[in-house]
């Protein structure tokens, strides 16, 4: 007995290097599915982490670690995608079992997509580090969803799991669902307590925490869950945290709401105790879902970047554990910008690119941004209708909002894809819609400045008009041919 305790003892002090699933393990909690786009989550594995699809001619590739338990190999992604747009569309599981994750399909609600499918994440919009090595999360926009319905060893009915996931605490809002975990297998609301998946965001429609949000609540189906009863829970703090760990875990007559700081500190208590009246037994179907509803309630937004689902209820010491792993994998924000550098305060005009149009220039009329043929003898009313105040990202300050020089206060926005100058409203919707991220051109000429919001969806001029267009979408604008010229532009600063 006292061998065994030592053993436990030494492992507990031991964990902060092993990784999650090998800690789950060793809390006879082992990992029934495991993803992570970031790194691998078992000390031994090295195989493919997800699958990425090119928007140049289709193919596709897997993005392992670059060495076993370690970061995912960023470099081969970024090769792989030189000059093209990236998808992923996969998600593998890393535990064996066969769990996952792809391109959602229709259930409750359509998802934007051909069939009424969920739209892929872009491979790009999400770059992190970890411990200085680069890496990429999935980041989901609104209509943005993968899931697995045929899943091997999640729980089910009333059998005890566990599950944690690692966000990014400022990429949210307040639809529904940004979910990580058990749904149904439908893909349609079968009822109170067949669900048990992760929440994040600031919907007050159902359960909600303390402050304006975000919060983590537990999504049981038919309610959000905050803590012990519907509405409000003061236990349940907004998280202001760049990342945040979410941990939920169930059983019979019981579930429990954990959150922390993922680049610092421990685990806190935010709910454990019995379930609502209604939600006891669960009915727990066993899919997994990631950033959608159990219905396909697809209007939610996030960012993922790893989480696991177990089997068994852990302990808080596993728990633990498992966060001083999170935190030492050492996860920290890097640029998403690339190609040639904008200075906040400038005024630039851009060139399009494209053969046989390249004496236009992004213009507007009205609040109809398009292009026009624009030169130094132009009056001043269309040269200024062509310049852009570069400023400070209006949703994110990492990237850039472009302020118009003859309307100041107004601002180019997607709305419904299409770019729009409209006046600055103040919200966080309106913020979000004008912030754009510049990248080294895709067809090699100046920059390409993609929607911070929309990561697939880029600047881009079709039949003069300039839309937020994807490479390959359902949209008549998101054509392939010409892509990568008609969203490459030339950075002028001869105007106004």
């Amino acid at each position: 007995m006292f061998a065994r305790r030592s053993l436990v003892a030494l492992g507990l002090v031991a964990t902060a290097t092993a990784a999650p699933c090998d800690i789950y393990a060793d809390g006879d909690t082992p990992c029934v599915a495991a993803h992570s786009t970031t790194r691998a989550l078992y000390d031994s594995f090295s195989g493919a982490l997800y699958q990425i699809k090119r928007g140049s001619d289709s193919e596709t590739t897997t993005i392992s670690p670059l060495t076993a338990g370690g970061v995912a190999d960023a470099s081969a992604q970024d090769t792989f995608c030189a000059n093209t747009t990236c998808l992923i569309t996969e998600i593998y599981d890393q535990s064996g079992n066969g769990n996952h994750l792809t391109q959602a399909p229709p259930g409750g609600f359509d998802g934007p997509d051909v069939d009424g499918y969920d739209n892929l994440a872009s491979a790009i919009g999400a770059p992190v580090t970890l411990n200085g090595q680069k890496a990429y999360g999935v980041f989901v926009s609104p209509g943005t969803g993968y899931r697995i319905d045929d899943t091997t060893g999640v729980a089910t009915g009333d059998e005890s799991e566990g599950m944690y996931a690692v966000l990014d605490g400022t990429h949210y809002n307040g639809e529904c669902c940004f979910d990580y975990g058990n749904a149904e297998t439908s893909n349609t609301d079968t009822g109170a307590g067949h669900m048990e998946a992760i929440y994040y965001g600031n919907s007050t429609s159902w359960g909600y925490g303390a402050g304006a949000g975000p919060w983590i609540m537990v999504d049981m189906e038919n309610n959000l869950f905050s803590g012990a009863d519907e509405g409000y829970n003061s236990a349940d703090p907004t998280l202001s945290y760049r990342f945040v760990t979410a941990a939920v875990k169930g059983g019979a007559d019981k579930w429990s709401l954990r959150g922390a700081n993922a680049a610092s500190g421990s685990l806190t208590t935010y709910y454990s105790g019995a379930r609502y009246s209604g939600y006891n037994p669960m009915e727990k179907e066993g899919s997994i879902i990631l950033g959608i509803g159990g219905d396909n309630s697809n209007g939610a937004q996030g960012t993922f970047y790893e989480g696991v689902m177990t089997s068994g209820y852990p302990s808080d010491d596993t728990e633990a554990s498992v966060q001083a792993n999170i935190v030492a994998a050492g996860y920290a924000v890097t640029s998403l910008t690339s190609g040639p550098e904008l200075t906040v305060g400038d005024t630039i005009s851009l060139r399009v690119t494209t053969p046989g149009y390249t004496t236009r220039y992004i213009a507007h009329t009205d609040t109809t941004v398009n292009t026009q043929v624009v030169s130094s003898s132009s009056s001043t009313d269309l040269q200024e209708q062509a310049s852009w105040k570069v400023v400070t990202g209006l949703g994110y300050s990492g990237c850039f909002s472009f302020e118009s020089v003859d309307t100041p206060g107004s601002y180019i926005r997607h709305y419904n894809f299409a770019l729009l100058l409209n006046a600055n409203d103040g919200t966080k919707q309106f913020h979000e819609d004008a912030t754009f991220c510049p990248q080294a051109a895709l067809n090699g000429e100046g920059t390409s400045l993609r929607s911070w919001s929309y990561p697939t969806r880029y600047f881009r001029h079709y039949d003069d008009v300039l839309y937020a267009a994807s490479n390959g979408g359902v949209q008549t604008f998101d054509a392939t041919a010409s892509f990568n010229n008609d969203v490459s532009f030339e950075i002028y600063t001869g105007f106004a």
